[in-house]
């Protein structure tokens, strides 16, 4: 589980004294509960992110432990280090709008055609309670030929979960390539 620290002071020194300690910078936050300004150590908050099974992860803050979602997250532009995150609560019962990735699987039919598939929407706005939160939408995308697309109107969603965008939006599709 990833462990982390309540910050004190939110002022820029303390945060420049926190960054320069190896600390990543964090907000967390959820419906009917007060903001937690916290702090990571950067290398074990990357390895949680990139080991976890799950889309939503336990953090522990203080005494407190909480199943959170990665909302948004800021990069240094010149070396991209991570320099702020923003983690949703998922909680039970209580209806949020949450994030959740498009992965696709298969290799499209079009490729052979001189076509490229283009994935137009890495991620899905959703709403729905933390216990239906989906870990993915998996689209299989081996069907698609040139000029095929996959829309949001055709993702399997499961019960319980609305897709917050609009249904006639493409997710990807294969174009032909110039």
């Amino acid at each position: 589980m990833l462990e982390g620290i309540i910050r004190e002071s939110i002022d820029k020194k303390a945060t420049k004294a926190l960054r320069r300690d190896g600390y990543l910078i964090a907000n967390i936050y959820g419906k009917g509960i007060e903001n937690i300004n916290a702090a990571f150590k950067t290398n074990d908050f990357v390895r949680a992110v990139k080991n976890k099974t799950s889309l939503a992860f336990p953090v522990k803050v203080g005494n407190s432990e909480y199943k959170v979602v990665v909302q948004e997250y800021q990069k240094e532009p010149i070396n991209s280090t991570l320099l702020h995150v923003d983690l949703r609560i998922a909680l039970d019962g209580v209806v949020s709008k949450y994030l959740v990735p498009v992965k696709t699987i298969g290799t499209p039919k079009g490729l052979k055609n001189k076509g490229v598939l283009i994935n137009s929407k890495k991620r899905l706005l959703v709403k729905c309670a933390g216990e239906n939160l989906p870990n993915s939408f998996v689209v299989d995308v081996s069907d698609l030929d040139v000029g095929d697309t996959i829309l949001v109107r055709d993702i399997e969603v499961p019960a319980g979960v609305t897709i917050m965008e609009e249904d006639r939006i493409a997710v990807t599709g294969v174009i032909k390539a110039k």
